[in-house]
């Protein structure tokens, strides 16, 4: 492993160790499978007894507008065992998922509290997890799911807090991962009177609408084990499409990847969410990687390059593996399935609201489209950049065309400036084998805005 920067955070008078880039609150932006795909915490580490309990923090709905007084409760959590009078207040933005209280107790960062006498406070973003700005997630109470509402909530909160626990002179330091990595780096270059200093890990502050680029690290990093097998996989995306001919070809695939229903070759939609699904098997276990997990980079290559069978076979051994990780009897691949479960607006019984908001925003502000648009990867060519915006019409709505999505991919970089942002007192944390680093910022943006970037992580 190679470091281009030591992890140390000068300009903001305090040392972080490196691996902070490798830890905290991460998210997987929006897999297509799961919902958001939030990275929860382990699940043998604590058990509910040693957790703090939620506290809530009465939020303004609509901060663009003074003259609307309606509030909303957005939960927090604290843990003050370190803190020291005098001592900096560290606050996790958390991003597209629920706010878990093991971060603020079991995560690397309450290492970091008790080597700097820190406050910690750990914030749900708006419309996650049990933070309801609304009565529910229609399309119109979804025009409050904004970057900038969302960063409002931050100051706000910080300026209760300050006020609540008599704060108003210690050094406050965001830290967040992935979205909210971005979301820590603008809520320094947009309240920098509130916040000294802010630790972006993974952070993709391009919006972007096709982001080709994902899926070339994807295959970058797979051929860190072996290129052969990125081959293997691309054998089997060959092995795929001849499959796709007729109906035998159809039940076949049916019967190796345990799809939930019959596949019907001739349903575009269905195919290329089939194929954004198996290719999600790969993409999500590439992006975190985490070695102590059973399943890594290390994993996937060692079925493809010597597993039973056919290429197709072994991928077929990865899909089943993946089904079995989170305890799904069979896959639903079908596009109607998908839609009509991002389509429901209700708050109640709906652990999967979460997709229906991280597609929105990526409708309306980022896109981060991880298309198969790109030659230079290995997933085959189904799931182009026209079938994820076409979803964004299909859910929400005919006006959330690829025109609106344009103009808000060119809003919310013209608004924070891309990979162009001027910052300082943040520090940028990459690693080479994540994809999201391809929107992110690997190398210094200034002396007071460094980029550590990792090879091998």
């Amino acid at each position: 492993m190679t470091v281009y920067r030591q992890g140390r955070l000068t300009t903001m008078h305090l040392t972080l160790p490196l691996l902070l880039c490798l830890v905290g609150v991460s998210t997987v932006l929006g897999r297509r499978r799961r919902g958001s795909g939030f990275m929860y915490p382990p699940k043998h580490l604590l058990d509910a007894s040693h957790l703090p309990p939620a506290q809530w923090f009465t939020q303004v709905l609509d901060h663009s507008e003074p003259a609307d007084t309606r509030t909303w409760q957005q939960k927090y959590y604290t843990n003050d065992s370190f803190y020291k009078p005098g001592g900096p207040v560290f606050l996790m933005i958390c991003g597209e998922g629920p706010a878990d209280p093991w971060w603020v107790v079991g995560a690397y960062w309450v290492n970091y509290a008790r080597d700097h006498n820190a406050y910690m406070l750990f914030l749900e973003h708006r419309f996650y997890g049990q933070s309801y700005p609304t009565e529910d997630a229609s399309v119109k109470n979804l025009a409050y799911l904004t970057t900038e509402q969302a960063l409002a909530d931050v100051a706000n909160f910080i300026g209760g807090m300050k006020e609540s626990l008599g704060f108003e002179d210690n050094k406050w330091i965001a830290f967040g991962g992935s979205y909210a990595g971005a979301l820590a780096a603008w809520v320094r270059l947009k309240y920098p009177h509130l916040i000294h200093g802010s630790v972006a890990s993974s952070a993709p502050v391009e919006a972007e609408v096709d982001f080709t680029q994902y899926l070339e690290v994807v295959r970058d990093s797979l051929a860190t084990v072996s290129e052969d097998c990125n081959t293997q996989i691309k054998e089997a995306h060959q092995q795929l499409d001849l499959l796709l001919v007729d109906q035998t070809g159809w039940d076949t695939i049916t019967t190796m990847f345990k799809l939930c229903s019959p596949l019907n070759g001739k349903n575009t939609d269905d195919v290329s969410n089939l194929f954004t699904y198996l290719t999600d098997n790969v993409e999500e276990v590439v992006q975190y990687n985490r070695y102590e997990d059973k399943i890594n980079i290390n994993t996937i290559c060692d079925i493809m390059l010597n597993g039973e069978g056919d290429a197709i076979d072994r991928y077929a051994d990865i899909n089943s593996m993946i089904l079995e990780e989170y305890g799904e009897l069979c896959l639903d691949h079908t596009y109607d399935a998908m839609i009509k479960e991002l389509q429901v607006t209700s708050w109640e019984g709906n652990e999967d609201v979460g997709g229906r908001l991280w597609v929105y925003q990526t409708c309306t502000e980022y896109g981060y489209y991880q298309s198969s648009d790109s030659p230079n990867q290995p997933f085959g060519d189904k799931f182009p950049v026209e079938f994820f915006i076409k979803q964004c019409a299909d859910i929400y709505g005919p006006k959330f065309d690829l025109s609106l999505l344009e103009a808000g991919v060119k809003r919310t970089n013209t608004i924070f400036g891309g990979r162009d942002l001027k910052v300082t007192r943040v520090v940028f944390l990459n690693g080479s084998i994540d994809p999201w680093h391809a929107l992110g910022i690997t190398s210094d943006l200034n002396p007071d805005a460094p980029a550590i970037y990792i090879n091998g992580k």
